[in-house]
């Protein structure tokens, strides 16, 4: 019988790992859309994610739970952050600049999501998350300052790959109060009901600013090359619904704290994927940059070894 749980902690850390893989995976499925238009990308991921998260709620028996007006509101304020600001950011972002270096930058989100929590919760910060803080930041520094090839020999660095980096600094701000902001609902709610409610929201959002925009043109899917569906259903269906819901069954096992370590691995794998995939020139300014920023968000997770799998089980029962 003792066998069963280390088991099952096997399974939950192999899907754990997937998952931070196939979010890696999300910024050379990004990348291989650049030559559509970023929000109707936005619009067709998340549609398929919608229908995908749907598809399981009913298969699964977990059913829609009813919501308050307050709660709709929340719900709707979540999707409006993490998922229409964060969509226009990401694909505008990856219009410009790699998705190893895009990547490289949305690893900052639990340094900033902890500078957040501190600010308005006042949650206490460690002096092992303030230094994990200081090794993502001194990373991020190192692959914005000397990651572009022309800025690392000294050249002018073109201003389109300052403007990709700004808005892929976005996805991090959009994606971090997300996160934060979120933890009434979800006590209310659960963890996947409440993903559930706000990508439908921001859905609703992509759908309408896409169409008010002139770029919802459905019929041009049925022109897609192949590899622009196959990033599609990626997006979608692997990197949102699928990695959604074994992000969370992997926080109902080991917890949260335990559990969020495995995003140091989403930035090494996009990474690779873009060098092996995309061909994207790694220079030794990325690749030490991307070594602080995972350093630090390992540090910043390192105190949370002290925290039993009870406790934190027990936790994220409450807010299921």
């Amino acid at each position: 019988m003792a066998m069963i749980p280390a088991a099952r902690d096997v399974s939950v850390y192999v899907k754990l790992a997937l998952v931070a893989v196939a979010w890696g995976g999300t910024f050379i499925a990004g990348r291989s859309l650049a030559g559509v238009a970023p929000m109707f990308s936005a619009c067709l991921r998340f549609v398929l994610a919608s229908a995908a998260l749907s598809l399981f709620l009913l298969l699964s028996g977990k059913g829609f739970r009813r919501v308050n007006i307050r709660q709709a509101l929340v719900v709707t304020l979540l999707g409006f952050c993490g998922i229409f600001s964060y969509s226009f950011f990401f694909f505008s972002g990856l219009q410009y600049i790699s998705a190893s270096r895009a990547a490289l930058i949305v690893a900052l989100n639990p340094a900033v999501m902890t500078l957040i929590a501190y600010l308005f919760y006042r949650e206490q910060v460690t002096a092992l998350k303030v230094l994990g803080i200081v090794l993502c930041f001194c990373g991020v520094a190192l692959v914005v300052g000397g990651g572009d090839p022309q800025g690392a020999a000294g050249g002018p660095v073109p201003v389109y790959t300052w403007l990709g980096e700004a808005l892929i600094g976005g996805c991090v701000l959009s994606w971090s109060a997300y996160s934060v902001f979120c933890k009434t609902v979800v006590r209310q709610l659960g963890p996947l009901h409440t993903v559930t409610y706000s990508i439908y929201a921001g859905t609703v959002m992509l759908v309408l600013y896409a169409a008010a925009s002139g770029v919802l043109h459905v019929d041009a899917v049925w022109r897609f090359s192949m590899a622009e569906i196959a990033s599609l259903f990626y997006l979608g269906v692997i990197g949102s619904a699928v990695a959604y819901i074994w992000y969370y069954e992997g926080i109902k096992q080991i917890g949260v704290a335990r559990a969020s370590v495995f995003i140091a691995i989403n930035p090494l794998s996009a990474v690779i994927f873009g060098a092996a995939l995309l061909g994207e020139q790694l220079t030794l300014a990325t690749l030490l940059g991307g070594v602080l920023i995972i350093s630090g968000i390992v540090v910043e997770n390192r105190q949370s070894s002290g925290v039993s799998r009870q406790d934190a089980q027990s936790a994220v029962q409450q807010n299921d």
